[in-house]
């Protein structure tokens, strides 16, 4: 099973995700940060899955008198990915659903950005490394900001 879990890790690697030191997978978009987010919605609503919010902080950071870089996050889910998982463990359910944050970085360059969620559900006692859900879970993450990302 850790040889298919690395073989999975190496094939979202080479296909534009990049890792960083903090389990945050991170996609570059061709896009702005509305257009990104409104096809990364689009995908995920096209897979199936609900969205439960699109989140605007630079518009709350607006409306408080601050500025800050566009920013967008959705939350999302599928009851078939997630339950399982709170099946195992009621404390995932801190961490579902699912969240990908769309962002203008110093630099200009937009980026979605989620949590591996590997990495997310790994320090709860119930949930297994070896879970199928995991995979799946890292799997639709994988597809979804690719196709969003323009990729």
């Amino acid at each position: 099973m850790k040889q298919l879990m690395a073989g999975l890790v190496l094939g979202v690697l080479a296909q534009g995700v990049q890792a960083s030191e903090d389990d945050i997978m991170r996609v570059s978009s061709s896009g702005d940060v509305t257009t990104t987010m409104d096809a990364l919605q689009v995908a995920v609503e096209g897979a199936g899955a609900t969205v439960f919010a699109r989140v605007d902080h630079a518009g709350g950071a607006k409306a408080a008198g601050m500025d800050l870089a566009p920013s967008q996050l959705l939350i999302f889910g599928n009851p078939k990915l997630g339950t399982p998982a709170m099946q195992d463990d009621a404390l995932a359910g801190l961490f579902l659903p699912l969240k990908v944050l769309v962002y203008e970085g110093a630099d200009g360059r937009v980026w979605l950005a989620y949590e591996d969620p590997k990495e997310t559900l790994d320090d709860l006692p119930g949930i297994s490394d070896d879970a199928g859900y995991i995979a799946k879970m890292r799997m639709a993450l994988n597809k979804l900001t690719e196709k969003a990302a323009g990729g």
